[in-house]
C-alpha cells in the first residue's frame, strides 16, 4: 500500500517535456520584448542627451573697425567760449536769455541798471549841438569878416580909406578865423565826450560776441555784476556761451603711439551719450607739447559731421583710421564668426541656438570684416548661434549652451 502512495508521487516527464507543448515561443516572445524595451530606452536616453557647444551672439561690426590704427578717449570741447559780462560795474536790470538759448552775434542778452549813464549821454549829446551852433556862428562870422576885408583891401588901394581902417578889418578877419578853430576843436571834444558817454552805457549792455548757444546763466536779475567781481557776492560773468559749431574732441594719445597719428588723418567718433550714431572727424591739431605726468600728448579731432545732439563736455572715444571711409561703410554690418558657417550640399548654414535647440538656418554671406564674415540675410543681430562643435548638431538637436 505504501509503495503504490509513492509512485503516484513520480513526475511525468514527457508531460512537462519541450517537445510536448508551446511553452518556447512564449519564452522568445518575451526575450524579443526585451530586446526592443531595451532598445526604446536606449532612444529615447539618446535623445535626451543634449550636445554640449559653445555660443557666440551675432553682432554688428562697423567697418571701420577693420582698418582702424589706434583709439583714444576724451571729451568734447567748444573752441570758441567765452564768460560773457560786462566791462561796467552795476546791478543787473534785465536778462533775456536762459540755459539752451541760441543767439546771433551782437544780439542783447541782458542790461544792468543805466539811467546815470543815458543821462551823461543826454548832457553830452546837448554838448555838441552847443558845439555846433557855435561853430556855425563862427564861420558865419568868418565869412563876414572875409568879405569886409576884401572891401578893404580894394578901397585902400584907391585911397578911399585910411590904412588903419584896412587894419582893423583885417583884424576882425583874422579874430574871426580864429573863433572858427576854437569852434571846431569844441565840437570835437564834445563828440568824443559824447563818444565816451555812449560807450559807457553800451557798457552796460551785454551783447552776443559771435553765434552760439548759452550753456549756462550765472546771475539773476537784481544781481550786482563787476568785470571783476570785487565786491562782495558780485558776479563776474552773466552767461557763459559757446559756439557749438567750433566743438571738437580733446583726447590723449600716449607718447609711443604718437607716431600712427598725423594732422588731416581721418578719425571716426564714437559719443557714449549717442551709442547708435558715429560721426565722421579728421585730426585737427597734435598739441605740440606733452603731459609728463600722463606720458600722452594732446590732440583735437574736429567734426565733419554736425549733430544738433553733440553738446560740449560729452564722453568721446575717437578712432584713428588707416584711411577714409567709402560710401556705405559707415553703417554697420552683421557679422560672425567664420568658424559658425557649416557648408551642405553647396549651401551654407549655421546653427541658431534657440532654448535647448539648435535650428539649422540657410545664410547668405558677404565679405570679410576683419576675423569676421559679413552676413547678408538669414539672421539677424541678436540672434545666438553655435560655434562648435559643428559636426555632432543636426536640424532641431538638443544642446546646451556655454556662453562663449
Amino acid at each position: 500500500m505504501a509503495q503504490d502512495d509513492l509512485n503516484k508521487l513520480t513526475i511525468d516527464k514527457k508531460r512537462y517535456s519541450p517537445a510536448s507543448g508551446g511553452s518556447p515561443w512564449r519564452s522568445r516572445i518575451i526575450a524579443a520584448s526585451l530586446v526592443i524595451l531595451l532598445c526604446l530606452a536606449l532612444f529615447a536616453w539618446a535623445a535626451r542627451r543634449s550636445v554640449q557647444v559653445e555660443v557666440a551672439t551675432v553682432s554688428l561690426v562697423y567697418p571701420s573697425q577693420t582698418f582702424s590704427l589706434l583709439n583714444a578717449s576724451g571729451y568734447v570741447v567748444a573752441q570758441r567760449k567765452a564768460a560773457v559780462s560786462s566791462k561796467a560795474t552795476g546791478r543787473l536790470e534785465w536778462l533775456g536769455v536762459q540755459e539752451g538759448s541760441v543767439v546771433r552775434q551782437g544780439e542783447l542778452l541782458a542790461r544792468l541798471e543805466n539811467r546815470d549813464v543815458a543821462a551823461q549821454k543826454g548832457e553830452a549829446a546837448a554838448s555838441v549841438s552847443a558845439a555846433e551852433k557855435n561853430l556855425e556862428q563862427a564861420r558865419v562870422e568868418q565869412k563876414d569878416a572875409a568879405r569886409n576885408l576884401a572891401r578893404m583891401r580894394e578901397l585902400v588901394s584907391q585911397g578911399i580909406v585910411a590904412q588903419a581902417d584896412y587894419d582893423t578889418a583885417e583884424a576882425r578877419y583874422q579874430r574871426a578865423v580864429t573863433s572858427s578853430s576854437a569852434a571846431q576843436a569844441n565840437l570835437k571834444g564834445a563828440s568824443s565826450a559824447l563818444q565816451g558817454a555812449e560807450a559807457s552805457l553800451d557798457y552796460t549792455l551785454i551783447r552776443a560776441p559771435f553765434d552760439g548757444v548759452v550753456l549756462t546763466k550765472n546771475a539773476d536779475v537784481g544781481d550786482i555784476v563787476s568785470p571783476l567781481a570785487a565786491a562782495a557776492n558780485a558776479k563776474a560773468a552773466v552767461v557763459t556761451l559757446a559756439d557749438m559749431g567750433s566743438l571738437e574732441v580733446e583726447a590723449d594719445v600716449s607718447e609711443a603711439n604718437l607716431g600712427k597719428v598725423r594732422v588731416g588723418q581721418p578719425c571716426e567718433i564714437l559719443l557714449d551719450a549717442l551709442p547708435e550714431a558715429r560721426f565722421r572727424g579728421a585730426l585737427q591739431t597734435i598739441v605740440p607739447t606733452a603731459d609728463r605726468s600722463k606720458g600722452s600728448v594732446l590732440v583735437k579731432v574736429r567734426f565733419i559731421d554736425q549733430d544738433k545732439r553733440i553738446l560740449p563736455e560729452m564722453s568721446a572715444k575717437v578712432a584713428f583710421l588707416e584711411r577714409e571711409l567709402k560710401p556705405g561703410e559707415g553703417r554697420p554690418r552683421i557679422a560672425i564668426p567664420p568658424a559658425a558657417v557649416v557648408k551642405r550640399d553647396g549651401k551654407e548654414f549655421v546653427f541658431v541656438v534657440a532654448g535647448d535647440r539648435a535650428r539649422q538656418t540657410p545664410v547668405t554671406l558677404g565679405g570679410k570684416l576683419g576675423d569676421m564674415v559679413e552676413v547678408v540675410s538669414g539672421i539677424k543681430a541678436g540672434d545666438r548661434i553655435a560655434t562648435k562643435p559643428l559636426d555632432k548638431l543636426k536640424d532641431n538637436s538638443r544642446v546646451k549652451a556655454a556662453e562663449k
